[in-house]
């Protein structure tokens, strides 16, 4: 059945028409650009500590950095990326309802969009990155579409259920390293090498990806419901409370974790790294969905009185996925062994080399929105999904 999804053709879908950029919501791509920082941030660490092999913490400055990624990075940006992405696909369903479009229409089309991120995401990860999100969100797509008519309660019900599920999972594998003293392996040379390496890795990243995506897809489909990002400024008290109590939550919940990655805490047994890991991962839906409440509260002060500053970031996030391959074309020119070869010793150069490449992504952003120019893998994606536009 999926495959006839993609097979047979479809008539442009005239009730589709693009929301112009001009008109959408200032919260939700906003805190998209912000969190294109954030993948960056993680993806430099996974070069320098774990696929690159360099050591954590040989310097002061290494320590403090990996420290802080563990604390407000790893597993903190992945959920807010998930639940915008619930909030995203929500949006779809609930325009389509207004303009009268059958359930079955919809969730075909919504099951298409998700083979074909999946087509991205496989492509992703064969020619850039292993570490894709692209494919994990379309299998999210193809197989959990029918939560969008979930009721609320049976939303929360779900997320509440999944979160020790999702915990124990990351509890178990960081157990696992800590007894055999494995890890994720170093980046093979040679392109061949390379390729095959970037599968492997993927079949056991996407596993952990999906169980991670879970929770905040679903939150995420919750708030989209009731126009939270869209319309922040008739939430100011959720989003306070998210934001204040989710964030120095998170940071307390990877304490723990960060101490021993930073090498402070150079005792842990591997019943410690299962509950420092545990607590890690729970705490971390809190501090993404308390990040995306902080954009919100922010963009609530920003609307009428935009700068240079937030149209870029608007601007990326607007063409977030674009920009998130972009990024992994960056890391592929940088680090793989057929292009610069970079190796990276200090995870302290992994932040600026993320901060750099993050920078120039919001510039070229800003650049096309200047031209008023969707990004290329959005408008490719729009096209295969709803088929060709009058």
């Amino acid at each position: 059945m999926s495959l006839t999804l993609m097979a047979q053709p479809h008539t442009p879908d005239i009730a589709a028409r693009p929301l112009p950029l001009h008109r959408r919501s200032l919260a939700p791509d906003l805190a998209r650009g912000v969190m294109l920082l954030v993948i960056a941030l993680a993806h430099t660490h996974l070069f320098t500590v774990f696929i690159g092999g360099a050591q954590s913490a040989v310097t002061t400055a290494d320590r403090i950095v990996t420290a802080g990624t563990a604390i407000f990075v790893d597993l903190r940006g992945y959920p807010m990326f998930a639940a915008l992405f619930g909030y995203g696909l929500a949006q779809i369903h609930r325009r389509r309802s207004e303009q009268a479009q059958a359930w079955p229409r919809t969730r075909r089309l919504l099951r298409r969009r998700g083979l074909w991120l999946i087509v991205f995401g496989l492509a992703h990860t064969v020619l850039l990155f292993p570490a894709d999100i692209l494919a994990v969100y379309g299998l999210v797509a193809l197989l959990l579409v029918g939560v969008l008519r979930l009721r609320d309660r049976t939303l929360m019900i779900l997320a509440a259920a999944w979160i020790p599920v999702a915990a124990a999972l990351h509890a178990l594998v960081a157990a696992d390293d800590a007894m055999t003293g494995g890890g994720m392996p170093l980046l093979p040379d040679g392109f061949a090498n390379e390729l095959a390496f970037r599968l492997s890795l993927f079949a056991v990243l996407a596993v952990m990806m999906f169980v991670s995506t879970l929770v905040p897809f679903l939150i995420g489909v919750l708030a989209a419901r009731h126009r939270i990002l869209e319309e922040p400024h008739k939430h100011l008290h959720l989003l306070r409370v998210t934001a204040y109590a989710g964030i120095p939550l998170s940071v307390l919940g990877g304490l723990a974790l960060a101490l021993h990655e930073a090498g402070v805490w150079a005792g842990a047994t591997p019943g410690d790294l299962m509950l420092a890991t545990a607590l890690h991962q729970m705490t971390g839906y809190a501090g993404g969905l308390g990040y995306a409440a902080l954009i919100a509260l922010v963009a609530v002060r920003l609307t009428d009185r935009r700068g240079p500053v937030t149209n870029a970031l608007t601007a990326l996030g607007q063409r977030s996925m674009t920009f998130y391959l972009a990024q992994s074309v960056a890391w592929a020119v940088l680090f793989s062994s057929y292009t610069l070869n970079l190796h990276l010793t200090s995870p302290a150069l992994g932040v600026l080399i993320a901060v750099a490449v993050w920078s120039a992504t919001a510039l070229l952003a800003d650049l096309l929105r200047r031209h008023d120019l969707r990004g290329p893998a959005e408008a490719a994606l729009r096209r295969l999904t709803y088929g060709p536009s009058r």
